[in-house]
């Protein structure tokens, strides 16, 4: 019997070690050529497309034609199945590759109809604009021609690849419309119903303007507390619905003019907030190329995709973008009598294709919530939501010229801060910004909407070289509290970043690249100090009970540290406390496939005005006072935590340190639903350093997509750090190159370095 288990597990070992030779073979097979020589009938004169020890892709080219279609060969040999699920996620064919798993994804994404906006805007471009998209695709099929063997995502997923379209460059942009504004019309969506379901007072309660403002003109929203509305009593029973943390998705930006440098050139910090993946979403770009024999480098991070440079410097001038979240959403609401139209949308899966109806009206595509009908207009489905606008920014050679070209760009509207190497500095929202005047956060009727909204606006709001040499936006309000009247609130963060950014701003009269990267790094805590203040009063009411938890949370050190216990138990208390309260209308809102979530951030002055005044309306029949409430929510919160992160509730508070329960956790998509493949395909993990409500921003899968820091004229110093590498092959020695600098927070150069390889493209 010995003997033949010993013989069976050499042959379990033995097909084991084959099958993993197996793997890596097919996976090596499907490895790009980094070096040697080809020719194509595309580019004009000889391309060079090189890399460095980070894969940082370096071109050469004698136009910016010739420059897309390197870039395209460079994304499509290393992020070819990234940019195909872009696309696909946007046009809502991910069907196509994953079945009818992916099939109510593809209805939610085929609302927009963005597949059919792209080829429209695309016919609309300009000549010289096509030309390029059209380079830059052709760029990309040649690299997927000259890799006959797919890569591993197909080969799992059992499908094939399919030819990159010019108008599939324009669906990524729409990817990120997607990403940047969705949380807009959901919350739009959200406050219409509330407004129906609990009247306007209780709007203006939840919606309540916050202490935390940092606007550049210094205005403030005067702060009067609304009287609290009466909650039904026959909803206080209702379940508790954990309300899911909005990610702040948007980013940092900061900017200090030539009067705070030691080389008077403006300097710029710019970490885009964006959800973390394998691969990565940015791809290190350095473009050379000339125009009318004017020789030009950009250098800083392209989106795989599009053949622009979408955050760098061109060593003129220096451009960043955090998301703007001005309201570009109005949700018409349509009475039963309101002539709609039906059109069919055709979802294509393996197994045949899907038909999907959906409902259009003049005003855009209609959505039921509660018995009613709601059409959605959004900018991301007017025609000038999108174009290759962005591309011009390369050459601007002053900030002044950088702003005249930035009031055409279509992509989501953000902040742009931009600054030139003759040390001026300027803020101005950019993007696609409807020219409506009167934004609203709850529908409108028919007879009130604006039909300014087919405009894109020109009153763009913009701010150079402010007296004391200092810019800031981080997805809060930026702009001053008249011009809110116009622009309105898409879903503002709360206030509480923006605020510690500008006080760090204002700490010192001169700064360089390594102090910007501290600020980036701030992880202190000054939003959590009322509710560590809140948390230690009521355990203290039973001292000999939470002798612990009192210790941990008096010495919680202030900030979101990995080591620190107390922090996760103050930043969960909160969480708990807000989910507790206003339970009774996320019970509501659930019921109708809603959620308060578009609007979590903004319950923090409600909350706090429900905690202070003991509203007896408010309290839950589950509570016996709102001493009970406030400390039983602390045990479910606490007893929460640690049977996820310990198994047991009765396991060691000390297993609750911060850098434990918000790790750092860097997935590929395939592995999440194969953990086999973790090793293989994932970031190693990471004790957390940051968290929301301060400059350092990061979740277990979420935060810094990037980390630049430049003057433009003094690239030398400048940084770029990625949490991740250039390439999507997990073989590749590109795979994971950059990572450990992120996490370990290390100064990587924004300048490629040491040229390892080189393909050469030579006219046919």
């Amino acid at each position: 019997m010995i003997k033949i288990i010993k013989k069976l597990s050499i042959l379990f070992l033995i097909l084991a070690l084959i099958a993993t030779a197996t793997v890596y073979g097919v996976l090596t097979l499907s490895l790009p050529e980094l070096s040697g020589k080809t020719t194509s009938v595309v580019v004009k004169n000889k391309v060079s497309l090189e890399r460095d020890s980070l894969g940082h892709a370096v071109i050469k080219a004698n136009s910016r034609n010739d420059a897309a279609f390197a870039l395209g060969y460079a994304h499509g040999q290393d992020r070819f199945f990234q940019m195909d699920l872009l696309r696909r996620n946007a046009a809502g064919e991910l069907s196509f590759l994953f079945g009818k798993a992916a099939l109510e994804l593809d209805k939610k994404m085929r609302f927009h109809q963005f597949r059919k906006r792209s080829q429209l805007i695309l016919e609309q471009l300009p000549d010289d604009h096509i030309n390029l998209l059209k380079s830059y695709s052709q760029g990309v099929n040649l690299a997927v021609s000259h890799m006959p063997y797919s890569s591993f995502e197909y080969l799992l997923a059992g499908a094939e690849r399919t030819v990159w379209l010019p108008e599939d460059s324009l669906l990524v942009i729409f990817s990120m419309y997607l990403d940047l504004q969705s949380n807009s019309f959901s919350r739009d969506l959200t406050l219409s119903f509330i407004n129906d379901k609990f009247g306007t007072d209780m709007v203006r309660f939840l919606t309540q303007p916050s202490k935390h403002q940092a606007a550049l003109d210094g205005s403030e929203f005067e702060l009067v507390e609304p009287n609290i509305p009466v909650i039904n009593d026959r909803l206080l029973s209702s379940t508790i619905y954990p309300i899911a943390e909005p990610k702040d998705i948007g980013s940092n930006n900061w900017a200090v003019t030539g009067s705070l440098t030691a080389s008077g050139k403006a300097l710029l910090a710019d970490d885009m907030h964006l959800g973390l993946a394998v691969p990565i979403i940015w791809y290190r770009t350095q473009l050379n190329y000339a125009v009318n024999e004017e020789a030009h480098q950009i250098t800083g991070v392209s989106l795989p995709g599009a053949p622009a440079v979408v955050v760098g410097t061109n060593g003129k001038v220096a451009w960043g973008f955090t998301n703007a979240y001005i309201d570009t959403v109005d949700w018409v609401e349509l009475d039963s009598n309101y002539e709609t139209q039906t059109v069919i949308e055709k979802i294509k899966t393996p197994d045949g294709v899907y038909d999907y109806s959906l409902e259009v009206s003049d005003f855009g595509p209609v959505k039921h919530i509660g018995g009613k009908k709601y059409a959605l207009k959004w900018v991301a489905h007017q025609d000038y939501a999108v174009d290759m606008e962005l591309l011009n920014l390369e050459q601007a050679n002053t900030v002044d010229e950088a702003l005249s070209i930035a009031k055409t760009i279509g992509i989501p509207v953000q902040n742009m801060l931009v600054t030139d190497n003759q040390g001026n500095a300027a803020w101005q929202a950019t993007g696609a910004i409807p020219g409506r005047k009167s934004p609203s956060v709850i529908a409108i009727m028919p007879e009130d909407f604006d039909p300014n909204w087919r405009e894109d606006a020109s009153d763009v709001p913009y701010l150079l070289n402010p007296e004391h040499g200092r810019l800031w936006t981080a997805n809060s309000r930026v702009v001053s509290v008249e011009q809110d009247k116009r622009y309105g609130n898409g879903g503002y963060a709360l206030g509480a970043r923006a605020e510690q950014i500008k006080q760090r701003l204002f700490e010192k009269e001169q700064f360089n690249e390594q102090d910007f990267y501290d600020i980036q790094l701030d992880n202190k805590a000054q939003f959590l100090k009322p509710w560590q203040a809140l948390l230690l009063k009521t355990l203290k009411l039973s001292p000999e009970i939470y002798q612990q938890d009192i210790k941990l949370v008096e010495n919680w050190g202030e900030c979101a540290c990995p080591d620190s216990v107390g922090y996760t138990l103050v930043r969960k208390y909160r969480s708990a406390i807000i989910d507790k309260l206003f339970a009774p209308i996320e019970a509501q809102l659930q019921a109708e496939g809603l959620s308060l979530s578009p609007i979590k951030r903004d319950l923090e002055p409600a909350a706090w005005q429900l905690i202070n005044s003991f509203t007896d309306t408010w309290l839950p029949q589950s509570a016996a006072s709102w001493p009970d409430l406030l400390i039983t929510s602390y045990q479910d919160m606490k007893k929460d935590l640690l049977v996820k992160h310990t198994g047991s509730e009765k396991g060691s508070l000390l297993q609750l340190n911060w850098g434990k329960v918000n790790e750092l956790n860097i997935q590929h998509p395939f592995s999440k639903q194969i953990p086999l493949l973790s090793k293989l395909l994932d970031m190693p993990k990471a004790p957390a350093f940051g968290d929301s409500f301060m400059p350092a921003v990061q979740g277990t899968g979420f935060g810094a997509s990037q980390r630049l820091f430049v003057q433009p004229g003094a690239e030398e110093s400048a940084i770029l750090t990625l949490p991740g590498g250039q390439s999507g092959h997990p073989l590749s020695p590109y795979y994971r190159a950059g990572y450990d600098d992120y996490i370990k927070q290390a100064n990587t150069p924004l300048l490629p370095g040491e040229i390892m390889h080189r393909i050469d493209f030579n006219p046919q």
